[in-house]
């Protein structure tokens, strides 16, 4: 069977771009390697700015009904310092706060709502070799005890993550020891005020705390693969989460505060090294969406809704062109799609990555805190720049 597109990936921004394709009459495939449910690291934190998208492609009242409650507050805990300033709203958005979500839960629902829309969903399956043919692309794909097939299309989205195994020649990945590398937990009976959501710099590393569904809090990390190391050491019997989440209250009041009473609720998730930076919308024929075209450090908690947005542009921009979708058509377009996706996250790729910088040095941090501190509504600042009050959805 010949597909319109072959979309490889599930996620948020594969299952978005399935669901908005096949509405609009494509025929659609995804290829998603992993079983849902299934846990993923991931802030889980969504932005006001996306409801419009979950609205538009039939989950926003699921959503609603599942997530953890609305944050009006960012924060930041480091060393003795916890402060808390409101988190800028979207103007003229009467669809609420930002909430937070499981990958669990949320994974689920898009790619649900892309099969109901009408995408067929191989899943568990891999994308093992991706081939260009005469009217297209085939792409042989592989699950456990069910062999191998080869899916065919005339266009391929490659929308998986940053750090899976890609089919396209990407550059290899070397191992550095200022790598960072990621780490998740959820926690109950936490102290945590439901509206607030900190922003949390230690040694080595930051990250952030959120309520999210089931009265969960969610605890996701960066932390430099050398201080990792160190806190092995410094902790040999504990789990290499439980040693980070020891330093991080070891440095961090607030974090120390809210868990106090707290229990993991399940196991550590790690996984690594994040590669933030903008890459291409387009490669060798291909479109890219989500993270594997460009991420921001997740310091800024945008990952999910940046690539739920662009996955959004690059949808909008197929539908608009697919009566005229020939092989120099799809190159200008490819091109049209990674300008306009600079265009949106630019400037939250680049925020992110400056922030990052600031709050891995210490001698930087130790001279802004006293500063945040005097005038705790930078905090809104650096969240309006961020991506947090921008729409930048157009109805496909």
């Amino acid at each position: 069977m010949m597909h319109d597109v072959l979309i490889i990936g599930g996620g948020p921004a594969g299952a978005t771009a399935a669901v908005l394709l096949a509405k609009a009459g494509w025929s659609v495939a995804v290829l998603e390697r992993a079983a849902y449910p299934r846990r993923k690291v991931c802030g889980e934190f969504i932005s006001a700015t996306t409801f419009p998208i979950l609205h538009e492609i039939g989950v926003g009242e699921s959503f609603s009904n599942l997530a953890g409650p609305e944050v009006r507050r960012v924060g930041l805990f480091a060393n003795h310092l916890t402060l808390s300033a409101p988190l800028p709203q979207p103007a003229g958005l009467s669809l609420g706060w930002g909430r937070a979500l499981g990958r669990e839960h949320l994974d689920l629902l898009l790619l649900e709502a892309a099969a109901r829309a009408g995408a067929r969903v191989w899943q568990p399956w891999s994308g093992i070799e991706l081939h260009r043919s005469k009217n297209g692309y085939i792409c042989s794909a592989g699950s456990t005890g069910k062999g191998t097939r080869e899916l065919v299309a005339r266009m391929v989205i490659i929308a998986h993550g940053s750090w899976d195994r890609s089919l396209l020649p990407l550059k290899p990945k070397s191992h550095e020891h200022s790598d960072l590398l990621a780490f998740k937990a959820h926690f109950r009976d936490c102290d945590l005020p439901s509206d607030l959501m900190p922003l949390l710099i230690f040694p080595g590393g930051y990250g952030g705390m959120v309520h999210s569904d089931r009265g969960r809090v969610s605890l996701s990390c960066c932390i430099r693969r050398d201080m990792v190391q160190r806190c092995r050491r410094q902790w040999p019997a504990r789990h290499a989460g439980d040693s980070i989440v020891q330093n991080i209250q070891n440095s961090c009041v607030g974090v120390r505060q809210s868990l106090k009473r707290a229990t993991l609720d399940g196991t550590w998730l790690s996984t690594g090294p994040i590669r933030p930076g903008i890459r291409t919308g387009y490669s060798n024929g291909v479109f890219l969406a989500g993270n594997i075209a460009g991420e921001a450090h997740p310091l800024i908690a945008e990952g999910i809704s940046m690539a739920m947005q662009g996955a959004h542009l690059l949808a909008r921009r197929l539908i608009t062109h697919q009566n005229n979708l020939t092989p120099g058509a799809l190159c200008s377009l490819g091109a049209e799609y990674s300008a306009e996706w600079r265009e949106c996250f630019e400037m939250r790729v680049r925020s992110a990555a400056l922030f990052a910088y600031l709050a891995l040095r210490s001698n930087i941090i130790a001279l802004a805190l006293p500063v945040i501190a005097g005038v705790p509504s930078i905090l809104t600042v650096g969240a309006r720049l961020s991506g947090k009050a921008q729409i930048r959805v157009r109805q496909v």
